[in-house]
């Protein structure tokens, strides 16, 4: 780390530790990116396959609907404080606490299955809103921070890869447990929860395997944060200042919409449209969409130009004009679906086509769209300690909008309306972020924002905290 001198002064010279040149070195950016995608394959992956299933794969969303308000309400508050805690906490405690109630979450669907009582359920996704704000925020610091800044765009791809290959085996668990049941089977079977449940526990031992952003070190020898100790009082602090920084609050629209849409997608497609087995086969082609999209924009953020700047404004441009695109055909399949009538990609011909190919696509939006942000906000800084509370920012009000979106639907909102106020929504987000490039996107690593290090107090045998 650098010395005193450059601390208490606020500048800083990187520390450089000697690396080995292999691939996959444990204390790698690389190698921890991958780990935090299989952490995420095993954890929100299965969470995100069992929610695309639509009411939580049964035939009554209200018990679905219940339990992801609370999960998103309570979301809301650690996503936002959840940066703090990463900060104090670090990345073993933080992830392992907030997977955890991963598994707990589908065993409540399991318990619902047999004794038809949300209470559990509810419960349940309180908790893991809970533990969604403390893993998101450690994730979110960990992909856009551990990456070197000129190849962020595809260290979030290739995150947003593996994390995704979860939503296409978790839609693959229903679509073959429940492929012989038929179109009139409604809800799904004990072992789609069950398979569910076994992949969670597992995420929940491997986030023991991520490294603190001090132990990981870069192929040029700079480790990814200079950060020396934080505490409570100081995280509070600097978790209030960012209600009134304007760089996160140019993002809140885009903030509110990355996740509200999930609720029109997951009940007003995939669930009203399609029968029970080729809605587990839509999520295998909508997960699996996302990597596409995120590897499509990661390639554009990272080389399209050489300028930063230039490269976040034709992402963003990029992911307008698709998404214009593709709700534009939302709209024209909302007005032609008739109600009741059921697609089943075996019997349905060529009716099937259309509504799959625009499920297929919002998935692609989706990935494009928050790998976008992700990119965008890691252009912002360069520290660990920084970007944890901007993602833990961005992670909580999306949360309060994800919470309002599924009580909206609770209350029979009509599927038009909700389509119309997502298109709206993103598309206002967009300008947005523009001038957020503009202004705030610098073009070297040495602009970016850092925060003011301070001395930590040592203790007896001479480390901090």
């Amino acid at each position: 780390m650098g010395s005193a001198e450059n601390v208490e002064s606020g500048t800083q010279t990187p520390e450089t530790t000697k690396t080995s040149s292999h691939l996959f070195r444990y204390n790698s950016p690389l190698s921890q990116i991958i780990l935090i995608g299989l952490v995420c394959f095993c954890c929100p992956g299965m969470f995100n396959a069992l929610s695309g299933m639509g009411g939580g794969g049964q035939v009554n969303a209200t018990a679905s609907n219940n339990a992801l308000t609370a999960l998103y309400t309570t979301f809301a508050v650690f996503g936002i404080l959840g940066g703090g805690i990463y900060n104090i906490l670090g990345p073993h405690l933080t992830l392992f606490a907030g997977c955890s109630t991963y598994v707990l979450y589908a065993g409540s669907f399991l318990y619902y299955n047999h004794k038809q009582h949300q209470a559990f359920a509810i419960v349940a996704g309180a908790l893991l809103g809970i533990g969604a704000g403390l893993l998101w925020a450690a994730q979110g610091a960990i992909m856009t921070s551990y990456p070197p800044m000129n190849r962020k765009g595809t260290y979030i791809s290739i995150f947003w890869s593996i994390f995704n290959m979860g939503g296409v085996i978790g839609g693959l668990i229903p679509f073959i447990l429940n492929y012989n049941r038929g179109d009139q089977a409604a809800t799904v079977n004990d072992g789609t929860y069950i398979g569910f449940m076994a992949f969670m526990s597992l995420g929940t031992v491997l986030s023991l395997t991520i490294l603190p952003a001090s132990k990981v070190v870069r192929d040029d020898g700079t480790k990814c944060t200079n950060m020396l100790y934080s505490n409570v009082a100081t995280e509070c602090v600097e978790i209030l200042k960012l209600f009134y920084n304007w760089k996160m609050l140019l993002m809140i629209p885009a903030a509110w919409s990355s996740n509200f849409f999930y609720t029109y997608q997951f009940n007003h497609v995939n669930k009203t449209q399609f029968s029970l087995r080729t809605r587990g086969l839509n999520n295998v082609f909508y997960w699996g969409a996302q990597m596409i999209g995120s590897i499509g924009i990661g390639y554009t953020m990272d080389f399209s130009f050489k300028s930063r700047k230039k490269r976040g404004i034709v992402g963003i441009s990029v992911v307008a004009v698709l998404g214009s695109i593709i709700w534009g055909g939302a709209l024209a399949n909302q007005i032609k679906h008739k109600h009741g009538k059921v697609l089943d990609f075996k019997e349905s011909g060529s009716d099937f086509a259309g509504p799959f190919v625009l499920y297929f696509s919002f998935g692609l939006l989706d990935a494009m769209f928050q790998s976008m942000v992700y990119w965008s906000i890691g252009a912002l800084a360069n520290d660990s300690e920084v970007l944890s509370r901007y993602t833990g920012f961005y992670k909580g009000i999306q949360s309060a909008g994800a919470a309002v979106a599924w009580q909206i639907d609770n209350h029979n909102v009509s599927p038009m309306a909700q389509l119309i106020v997502n298109w709206v929504l993103t598309t206002l987000s967009y300008p947005l972020l523009l001038v957020l490039m503009v202004l705030a996107v610098k073009e070297s690593n040495e602009e970016v924002e850092e925060p003011v290090k301070q001395v930590a107090p040592s203790d007896n045998n001479g480390s901090v905290h």
